[in-house]
Order: structure tokens, then C-alpha cells, then sequence
């Protein structure tokens, strides 16, 4: 049996029909971009500062015995971003990590649910003094990783960093959301 060969048509002009057709389709695209990038700008203005790999950060730096040390952080200061946190995140730079801001101080517990990467997290108290660090946590971990009291904030850094930077607890946290 010879082998079939699928004739191809060849192209044929359509007309104005098939450009209003194309205009449409690009005006249409410009549209939802457009209104894509509002609706993205929109959320960082109304829910504070967005979380994620390309998220802006704010300095926050930790008075050790040491001296002094400094990160740049995501700020996760809402609902939504505190449940998000690092979750399906690639390990985070040495200079990174994410603080959780609690408006009204609670007794934080973390668990490590959808987390890849193991994390140090520290538990800061109302005044800015840490109160307990949960070092290497288990990635993907259900068990919950309480704070030793009253937070106002949670600092999640790669996994080891806390020891190589010296920080222990009731060492200060300086960041815009702790007092003094």
C-alpha cells in the first residue's frame, strides 16, 4: 500500500475579515494585560507588601553579642500573606527571610505544611526580644512549632542561618513594627 500524504491547502487571502479578526484578538489581549497589571498593582497598595521571589523588602537588622546583623525581609502583614508564607519556595538567600507581622500579639505556632525548605524561625515578643528559636524545622511537616509567648513577630530564615549569625534569644530585632 503507497503511503497517504496529507495534501496541505494552500493559504488563501481571506480579506478585511481576517484582519478585523487579528485587531480584535490583539485589543483584546492589550485588555486583559492591561487590567492584569492593574489588578496586580491594586493588591500591593491596598494589602501592604506583596510576598514572593521578586517582593520588595524592608532592612531589619538584630543586635547579637556579635554585633549587629542585617536582612532584608518580605513582610507578610495580612491574612492571606501569613498563610502563604514561604510555601512552595526555593530556599531563601543568606540576606532573606520573611517577617510575619501580627498586629495584635498572639501565641504563634507555625508548622511547616508545603514547605520544601527547612527553616530556622524566630519568635519575637511584643518588645522586640526573641523569645525562642525553632532551629532546622522539618520541610513539609504538619507538627506544630509554637512560640515560647506573646508574639508580634516571626522571622523565617534559611535553615542554619540563626547559629552561623549568632542569634539567641532576648536578643533586640529592630524593624519598623516592634517599638523603641
Amino acid at each position: 500500500f503507497p503511503a497517504r500524504r496529507r495534501m496541505l491547502k494552500k493559504p488563501h487571502f481571506r480579506g478585511p475579515r481576517m484582519s478585523l479578526i487579528t485587531v480584535f484578538r490583539a485589543a483584546a489581549l492589550a485588555l486583559l494585560l492591561t487590567t492584569g497589571a492593574c489588578a496586580q498593582q491594586g493588591a500591593e497598595t491596598t494589602t501592604g507588601a506583596s510576598i514572593g521571589p521578586q517582593a520588595s523588602t524592608e532592612a531589619l537588622t538584630i543586635d547579637t553579642h556579635g554585633g549587629e546583623v542585617r536582612l532584608n525581609v518580605e513582610i507578610a502583614d495580612d491574612e492571606a500573606e501569613r498563610n502563604q508564607g514561604l510555601m512552595f519556595r526555593e530556599p531563601l538567600p543568606d540576606d532573606r527571610g520573611m517577617l510575619f507581622h501580627f498586629q495584635t500579639p498572639e501565641h504563634a505556632s507555625f508548622w511547616m505544611h508545603n514547605t520544601p525548605s527547612s527553616l530556622d524561625i524566630i519568635f519575637i515578643g511584643v518588645d522586640g526580644r526573641i523569645l525562642n528559636i525553632a532551629d532546622h524545622t522539618t520541610p513539609y511537616s504538619d507538627a506544630p512549632v509554637p512560640a515560647a509567648g506573646l508574639t508580634r513577630g516571626v522571622l523565617e530564615i534559611r535553615a542554619g542561618r540563626a547559629a552561623e549569625l549568632g542569634l539567641r534569644p532576648g536578643d533586640r530585632v529592630h524593624h519598623r513594627i516592634f517599638p523603641g
